[in-house]
């Protein structure tokens, strides 16, 4: 049987090198692929597909890794998720996704070998999540360390080659983003198109996305959602509500100072959002008032 194919999703190039050290000395594994952002890692998976993607949770790029696992979850044919975090505090929604294991870093040797035995037994299983959806960029026949080319860099040198590599990727004609919001409806992906969003709303550690007919309880933060949806027009107008700029209607003056914003909602109903007072001159300027 060919060996599991293994994804390193993390910011941190220690961690990736620690987790890369210690599954290279196993006999069925084979770490072929590092990435920083969620968006690198899909197009990896797209490309070379994956029996198990380690990652992190607070990734750079305004993708979470609890997104990035809510976008694998949607695929027929999914690799494991190892979540690797800095404590125990996000390993219920972790084991939530159906997570095949969670560790807290630094983790002991004796405890990623836990690790590695849990994908020993799933191995079958895993390995048909492992077929790519596009033909591969190399053959594992090449060499025996299956194309994967290994560079001694520096910690600098290293940021200059990813940032080399990022520009090379960018130039190579990658398509622009679908300007859509996946969000997990009782098993299935739904895509809800931006200009259909109305307003999002905090809710714990959580998110509701309002349409004008709908509401979706996602596992989204809002503070993603703003790194996210800020290029097409939406706001943070309250740190509990993001909202579609081109969906405001009305901005009221209350007394006290404050601001209210209406927006469209279902039918006749318009939705009043508050406006922070520190936020109101940033609104007025972005609306030319």
């Amino acid at each position: 049987m060919d060996k599991l194919r293994i994804l390193l999703l993390h910011p941190d190039c220690r961690v990736r090198a620690e987790l890369r050290r210690h599954l290279d000395t196993q006999d069925f594994l084979r770490v072929v692929g590092e990435a920083v952002t969620a968006f690198e890692a899909m197009e990896l998976i797209d490309a070379v597909g994956y029996g198990a993607v380690f990652l992190g949770f607070d990734l750079p790029g305004g993708v979470s890794g609890q997104e990035m696992a809510q976008m694998i979850s949607s695929r027929k044919q999914r690799p494991a998720l190892v979540f690797v975090a800095e404590d125990e505090s996000l390993a219920y929604k972790a084991f939530e996704m159906e997570a095949l294991d969670y560790l807290c870093w630094p983790c002991p040797p004796e405890r990623l070998d836990k690790t590695v035995s849990r994908l020993r037994q799933a191995r079958s299983v895993l390995a048909e999540a492992s077929a790519p959806s596009a033909p591969q960029a190399w053959d594992e026949s090449d060499d025996e360390e299956g194309g994967l080319v290994k560079l001694p860099l520096e910690e600098e040198e290293e940021d200059q080659f990813l940032d080399a590599l990022r520009q090379a990727w960018d130039y190579r004609g990658r398509g622009p983003e679908i300007e859509k919001l996946p969000i997990t409806l009782e098993g299935k992906m739904v895509l809800v198109p931006f200009d259909e969003i109305v307003f999002i709303e905090a809710y714990e550690d959580y998110s509701y996305v309002h349409t004008a007919s709908q509401k979706f309880l996602t596992s989204y933060r809002l503070k993603n959602l703003e790194d996210r949806l800020r290029p097409h027009r939406f706001f943070r107008v309250h740190r509990k509500f993001l909202v579609n700029l081109d969906m405001v209607t009305e901005i009221a003056s209350l007394p006290g100072s404050n601001f209210m914003l209406r927006t469209a909602g279902s039918g006749k109903t318009r939705i009043e959002l508050p406006v922070s007072r520190r936020r109101i001159a940033d609104l007025k300027q972005i609306l030319g008032l």
